[in-house]
């Protein structure tokens, strides 16, 4: 009896142990699966395009079974008895159960944030609904386990009271116009007031900026004033640029007509100098060459014979030419106006005086020419 109450209690043992084993594995296999089960639903949410909450918040620590494993780029906040104890890097790490407890999980990748849509209120009164994106990142765990209560969260109101502060300093004009700086002071405004969440916002984005219809329709009909105002101007300054060349070719033309009259009236000068010295210079070797005629023992005779009739040929045109009309008192004789013509001829070579002649005026003066007189200073006279 003794040796089988023995058996039996052993027995008891040996199956109470068991049965504990196998409940403390079925535990451990439904510890891991609802674990297991939001990894999944993040996986799906990701490969859906849900971006709006953040991986730290879509994912729950894992119950402590004296292990656990951090992937690359997260970090685990691990308390012992309540306190703050470490963080836990990439890795495999130990923990002790029941003690330790992992409260917090963080990414230390940057994340984007969508920040939802919301009225705001420019400079000039205008009412716009503005959204946008804000891209930040965990830089201190502790910080952002311990420094506010869900940073995301606080991230993103922060974000949108900074946008509204941000537009009321700009008119609506300007919100479009400077939206690089826009952006740049929501940054800086969201980092100032972040520090101590362990949190840093790396860039903002303004999305979209929807203006109310009725302001949508006045900026069209500004924008469209604005493109036929400079295509106004354009046109004008098409037309001076075109009246500014059309002078200069003036200019630049009457300039070359000047130049090429200055060029014609010298090359003209030019050419009667020339003629000029040409004429000169044949008139000088004509003259030379009646001088050598004449001195010759015959030239004497031709002279008087062609100043004969040059003189003959002159009677012909006086009555042409003058008022008064010299005529020789013997029209007949022809030798007599040979004679006085030669007369002439030797006077004007220095061989004696003029001879008088017997020509009387037609008209009602008349007198006698008298031979002391050269004949040109009489004829002059008369």
């Amino acid at each position: 009896c003794v040796l089988g109450g023995l058996w039996r209690g052993e027995g008891v043992r040996r199956a109470r142990m068991l049965r504990a084993v196998s409940a403390g594995v079925h535990s451990a296999r439904a510890t891991l699966e609802r674990a297991a089960r939001p990894t999944a639903r993040r996986a799906m949410s990701m490969l859906a395009g849900d971006v709006s909450t953040p991986l730290a918040a879509r994912r729950r620590p894992p119950p402590n079974l004296g292990f656990v494993i951090v992937p690359q780029q997260w970090v685990y906040i691990v308390e012992r008895l309540g306190k703050f104890n470490r963080s836990l890097g990439p890795g495999f790490h130990l923990l002790i159960p029941v003690l330790d407890n992992i409260t917090y999980i963080h990414s230390l990748k940057e994340e984007a944030i969508s920040i939802p849509n919301q009225m705001a209120i420019t400079r000039d009164n205008v009412t716009i609904n503005i959204d946008g994106v804000l891209y930040a990142r965990v830089d201190d765990p502790k910080a952002a386990s311990y420094g506010v209560e869900n940073p995301y969260r606080a991230l993103t109101l922060l974000a949108q009271t900074t946008m509204r502060s941000e537009l009321g300093k700009l008119t609506l004009d300007k919100t479009f116009e400077e939206r690089e700086t826009l952006n740049t002071r929501i940054v800086h405004a969201i980092n100032d007031a972040s520090k101590a969440w362990g949190i840093s916002c790396l860039r903002y984005e303004i999305r979209d900026i929807n203006p109310p219809a009725n302001v949508r329709k006045a900026m069209e009909l500004q924008a469209e004033a604005e493109r036929r105002k400079r295509a106004t101007i354009l046109d004008s300054e098409g037309d001076q640029q075109s009246e500014i060349n059309i002078a200069e070719g003036q200019k630049a033309a009457t300039i070359l007509a000047s130049e090429a009259r200055q060029l014609q009236q010298i090359n003209t000068a030019k050419g009667e100098a020339d003629a000029i010295r040409l004429r000169a210079a044949a008139t000088a070797e004509a003259v030379r060459a009646v001088s050598a005629a004449i001195a010759s023992n015959s030239g004497r005779d031709a002279v008087a014979l062609r100043v004969a009739e040059q003189y003959v040929e002159a009677f012909g045109k006086l009555a042409k030419e003058g008022n008064t009309v010299i005529i020789p008192a013997d029209t007949a004789n022809a030798g007599a106006m040979v004679a006085q013509a030669m007369a002439v001829f030797k006077h004007s070579s220095g061989f004696g005086s003029v001879p008088a002649t017997n020509a009387s005026p037609v008209t009602s003066e008349s007198s006698e020419i008298d031979d002391d007189v050269p004949y040109d200073a009489q004829h002059d006279s008369r």
